[in-house]
């Protein structure tokens, strides 16, 4: 059980941490040669979109299942 709780955390804490450098790469505050040269890692447009599509596509998934026992 720890083991689970501890790759759960590890996953949530890259995606937090990776999350605060994409915003302040592309932040308006910082200016200058170092902040031009910084890109994001994510393109958190196309994330977003895929999460949809999985989420959508466990919902569907679930409601197949449940209309099933029922």
């Amino acid at each position: 059980m720890r083991t689970l709780f501890g790759m759960i955390l590890g996953c949530l804490l890259t995606i937090a941490v990776v999350y605060m450098y994409d915003t302040m790469a592309t932040s308006t505050v910082t200016s200058g040669p170092a902040s031009a040269q910084r890109g994001q890692i994510v393109n958190w447009d196309v994330a977003a979109s895929e999460w949809g599509r999985m989420t959508d596509k466990v919902r569907l998934a679930w409601t197949r299942l449940t209309a099933n026992i029922g």
